[in-house]
């Protein structure tokens, strides 16, 4: 098959029945699976949990997209997130960028601390504290990137880091939640895994939770499949087939999606009560030659600053078209106060976010009706 993306998302993991034609397989709902005698398995499948061939194929769809012969589905992010933080042991350092999803804070810090797993904060922009860190008598054994970063919109050098982690012996994990494999492939800059909140951009629709790994390493593929059987944080297969379902207009809903972004971004930039534009496809952000070269389009979250906090509360409630709505990635736009809502979690903590910040999450409308929703919040917003 091409390694085209645009052609990859639409046929990946998809291929029409063999038995009956049907272009799109069916959903095998079957909790168990008959053996041919003790221990004979048809084609792999025992139990539900342990493996079912929709959630296979939701599997090899990611693996093909990220340009890696191993996938793994789970039922969320976070249940993904939680299965890579099996990898540490007590004692190990865990290193995470200074700006990212307030769950992933949350789990890394009050979850995995008490076991013995020590996270550490870092911006990840800076490559010198990053050599540093692994040059320090007691280097982390992975670190944690996220870029674009949610929701400040930091863009990280994946190469540059990953090098760094190499030489220290490190796993890089790189949650491409934001960029998808339309915009970006870790895997590809030198990333040892890669991770996805499938309910974002791969869904699309946001009516499935699901969450989604994908590696070239034979030997992580091996650990994270133990434990991904053995905790059991798996996907239904309606859930894989919604998925699926989602995967296939990526590549399209990302160019549309990315293409409004920018037009609200510049729009933005020009408005008086707006204080600092977060987004990493405007002409003087400051890492905009890594941006060309490591992501295909800026993507299509934004974020901006205004003066106060409650003329931020204030809009966000005021906007029609944008829903004022957590979570991210849908055709729909929505629209959020991350310091109350998706980042409270942060809240007294080295990752805090300004509370006058506003995140966007730009869908496939048209540009014009977005703009105008947004004029009119303003509007209503002054007073």
């Amino acid at each position: 098959m091409t390694d085209r993306i645009e052609t990859l998302a639409v046929h990946a993991g998809a291929e029409p029945d063999l038995h009956t034609g049907a272009v799109v397989p069916a959903i095998q709902m079957s909790t168990t699976f008959k053996q041919d005698g003790v221990g004979g398995l048809r084609n792999g499948f025992e139990y539900g949990r342990s493996g079912n061939p929709t959630r296979l194929a939701l599997e090899q769809a990611i693996a093909s997209l990220e340009g890696a012969p191993h996938g793994l589905a789970y039922a969320s992010g976070l249940a993904a997130t939680q299965n890579v933080l099996y990898l540490l042991d007590p004692g190990d350092r865990f290193l995470m960028s200074d700006d990212v999803y307030g769950g992933t804070w949350r789990l890394a810090d009050k979850v995995w601390r008490r076991y013995g797993i020590e996270t550490d904060t870092l911006d990840l922009r800076d490559l010198d504290a990053v050599a540093a860190a692994f040059g320090s008598e007691h280097p982390p054994k992975m670190v944690w990137i996220e870029t674009p970063s949610n929701p400040l919109l930091k863009v990280i050098d994946i190469s540059a880091v990953a090098r760094l982690a190499a030489v220290a012996d490190a796993t890089t994990v790189v949650d491409n939640t934001f960029a998808t494999p339309y915009i970006q492939r870790p895997l590809d800059l030198g990333a040892d895994l890669v991770l996805h909140s499938a309910t974002k951009y791969l869904g699309g629709h946001s009516d499935v939770i699901g969450g989604l790994i994908a590696t070239r390493s034979d030997e992580l593929e091996e650990r994270l499949r133990f434990h991904q059987n053995a905790a059991g944080a798996v996907p239904s297969p309606f859930d894989c087939f919604l998925v699926m379902r989602g995967i296939r207009t990526l590549a399209v809903r990302m160019e549309r999606a990315s293409a409004n972004a920018l037009v609200l971004a510049l729009w933005l930039s020009e408005r008086p009560e707006v204080e600092r534009v977060h987004y990493p496809g405007l002409p003087d952000h400051p890492a905009a030659q890594l941006v060309e070269r490591q992501m295909r389009v800026p993507g299509a979250m934004l974020s901006f600053e205004l003066r106060d906090e409650e003329r931020a509360r204030r809009l966000a409630g005021a906007t029609r078209l944008f829903t004022l709505a957590e979570s991210l990635g849908a055709v729909e736009s929505l629209i959020e106060l991350p310091a109350p809502m998706t980042h409270a979690s942060v809240a007294d903590s080295s990752l805090a976010v300004p509370a006058s910040l506003v995140r966007l999450s730009v869908g496939i409308e048209a540009a014009d009706d977005l703009r105008a929703d947004l004029e009119a919040a303003f509007t209503a917003s002054a007073t």
